[in-house]
């Protein structure tokens, strides 16, 4: 079962999707705590992150960056996601994987999710 860490500070996004990929056969991790993403990753052995691009107090680009960074985290899938469809570019330039646009329909996040895990096992 793959791991997946969704970093959102809304709490019904992240119980929505913690339902939603549980339901799938992954096993969400939640956290609405961007400074720890780092650590949840290393820790929790996650195989893919979905992080929101804004959140209150911090910057999904700049936790990006920073996952991009370390090299224990460098390689692992980025999914960023925001309701402004005008960062995408900003989100790959950062280091994101893929982007996807809020709100979305859970099968285009299901897609990207397993597209994504699947160019890791490759």
């Amino acid at each position: 079962m793959n791991r997946i860490l969704v970093v959102d500070d809304d709490r019904t996004i992240g119980e929505m999707l913690k339902f939603m990929l549980g339901s799938m056969g992954y096993l969400p991790v939640i956290s609405n705590r961007p400074e720890q993403t780092t650590h949840n990753v290393v820790s929790g052995a996650v195989d893919l992150v979905i992080l929101d691009q804004f959140m209150f107090g911090a910057s999904g680009m700049e936790v990006c960056r920073e996952l991009r960074k370390n090299e224990a985290t460098a390689n692992v899938p980025i999914l960023m996601m925001s309701a402004q469809t005008e960062v995408k570019k900003k989100c790959l330039g950062a280091g994101a994987s893929d982007f996807i646009s809020k709100p979305f329909e859970m099968d285009a996040l299901l897609s990207k999710i397993e597209a994504m895990l699947r160019q890791t096992r490759t």
